[in-house]
């Protein structure tokens, strides 16, 4: 920390914090970096759909008429879930922010890390990219794709509405409050002695909560993974179970971004102190 000569003290912190983003911003409208943004989620979200769904039918498949035991596993769709966020992240995170899911775009609106049009558009571009991605699927595994769920998200046999909401809400905050703890400014700095790449933790989260929550909803965690799979396959059952991975993922993601902002960075401790040193001037 640098020292400050005059007061002989160190000084309050070294790093600084972005300045909030503007809830509307018709500036971004304008410029070329905005759309290729856009541009990026679109296609980082279809690569992470193709690659993932493709993977779970794959499996399916093999493991139908063979050896329970054969193809990937549980394990190994976990793997392609984490590892093609790992991959899609750090590709596209000097792009677009590497957001890749509406729940993510939409915890980060809330913290004030992106605006009001670019997180929207964010979602349309997500939302149409995961469309996408399953469409290619069906297209290169057109005689499998029914036969075996279409990668859609549905609430597992013996799980309650309620279980797979909850196991959506908690799914998403670990991912959440992962991507707000490896994109920390006070981090890095406090941290700079270790070379942590930030898209590595925030797979890892991706991994994990898969391994956890496969066998309750297939684990959604990304209403645009969600959505896309739904589309495509065009089950009632896929339909009936959507909102839980819409309402799910939202309030996970909110409270993340509560959890991170204002407890763990004491945003409301602040800001409080903020107004009670303005009301002694």
């Amino acid at each position: 920390m640098a020292k400050d000569s005059e007061h002989g003290s160190f000084s309050a912190k070294d790093y600084t914090d972005p300045p909030p983003a503007p809830l509307f911003d018709s500036v971004e409208l304008t410029k070329w970096s905005f759309y290729r943004a856009l541009i990026a989620e679109f296609i980082a979200t279809l690569l992470f759909l193709y690659i993932t769904v493709l993977t779970v039918i794959g499996y399916k498949s093999q493991t139908d008429h063979a050896d329970p035991c054969g193809g990937v596993g549980i394990l190994g769709i976990a793997w392609a879930f984490g590892g093609m966020i790992f991959v899609l992240v750090y590709c596209t995170a000097g792009i677009s922010g590497g957001h890749i899911n509406p729940a993510v775009t939409f915890g980060l609106f809330l913290a004030r890390k992106v605006s009001l049009v670019r997180a929207l558009l964010y979602m349309v571009a997500q939302c149409l990219g995961a469309i996408c991605g399953v469409g290619l699927v069906k297209a290169f595994q057109s005689s499998f794709y029914n036969r075996y769920g279409g990668g859609a998200n549905e609430l597992g046999e013996g799980y309650s509405k309620g279980t797979g909401l909850g196991a959506e809400i908690i799914g998403t905050f670990v991912l959440v409050y992962t991507v707000f703890s490896a994109t920390d400014p006070k981090r890095s700095a406090r941290d700079s002695h270790v070379p942590i790449l930030a898209p590595l933790p925030i797979g890892f989260a991706v991994f994990m909560v898969h391994l956890a929550t496969i066998p309750i909803t297939g684990t959604g965690i990304n209403p645009a993974r969600s959505l896309g799979a739904a589309v495509i396959y065009n089950n009632d059952k896929a339909w009936d179970d959507q909102w839980i991975f819409w309402v799910g993922p939202f309030i996970g993601a909110a409270i993340a971004a509560f959890y991170h902002q204002f407890i763990l960075r004491a945003g409301a401790v602040k800001a409080l102190g903020s107004f009670r040193s303005q009301t002694h001037v």
